[in-house]
């Protein structure tokens, strides 16, 4: 099960989301040296988010992406207003490993197909998950029929063999993660999948450890690691 540190970028600091609220406190300065301090841990891979791109509509912070992809040697997932295919292929020029769709993905599906059938597994879907429905423009708004088992269903139909799904009412909170609603993903979407929201300690990475054979490939972890709550040495051994 991979570990993946989450680096999110608003206005060049690293900062986190609550619930799809910004978080005032900035615990960086400089994502490079964030993304170097993840490194140096022992990341394996590191997830991008630009807040700037997410709430505007397009990348904000394609700077600090390509510095960071130029000066990290592991693989890079990078999301947050991308809307276009040319805005895929620059960042995938620029060293980001695998860009991540949200809003357009959901909202597009002319798009979406477009997109898979010349980038395949570079490009993965983050289901913003609210309840049942995936939200969309910066977890502002639901998108309309978006349910998100019924997205799942059209993104392996595609072809997608992986998606990312984040419980948007768990993000930020430290409160432990819905098992039981990634259960229940896992057990309908048929996809391999890395989950998002509401790690806060050790024994929820061991619980979600337990959902490997039902398809849980990778967790990303945001807050717990800026707090202190363990470090990612110990979730590693965890998870290995």
């Amino acid at each position: 099960m991979l570990i993946i540190p989450a680096i999110d970028i608003l206005d060049g600091c690293v900062v986190r989301f609550v619930q799809g609220r910004i978080d005032k406190k900035i615990y960086s300065r400089s994502p490079l040296k964030t993304a170097k301090h993840w490194l140096k841990a022992g990341a394996s891979m590191l997830h991008i988010v630009d807040l700037d791109g997410a709430f505007s509509g397009r990348p904000k912070n394609l700077s600090l992406v390509k510095e960071i992809a130029k000066n990290i040697n592991v693989p890079v997932q990078f999301g947050g207003g991308v809307r276009s295919i040319e805005t895929i292929k620059t960042l995938l020029r620029s060293g980001v490993w695998r860009v991540i769709l949200g809003t357009k993905a959901v909202t597009d599906k002319a798009f979406l197909k477009k997109a898979f059938a010349k980038f395949k597994d570079r490009i993965i879907v983050s289901l913003d998950v609210k309840d049942k429905d995936v939200l969309i423009k910066g977890w502002k708004a639901s998108g309309k029929k978006n349910n998100v088992i019924t997205c799942a269903s059209f993104l392996r139909d595609l072809g997608f063999r992986e998606v990312i799904y984040t419980d948007t009412l768990k993000d930020g909170t430290l409160s432990g993660p819905n098992i039981k609603g990634i259960k229940d993903f896992l057990k309908e979407a048929g996809l391999n999948t890395i989950a998002s929201g509401g790690i806060s300690c050790l024994n929820d990475l061991h619980r979600l450890k337990e959902l490997q054979h039902r398809g849980l490939v990778g967790v990303i972890i945001g807050k717990a690691l800026y707090e202190g709550k363990f470090g990612l040495s110990e979730a590693l051994r965890v998870a290995c």
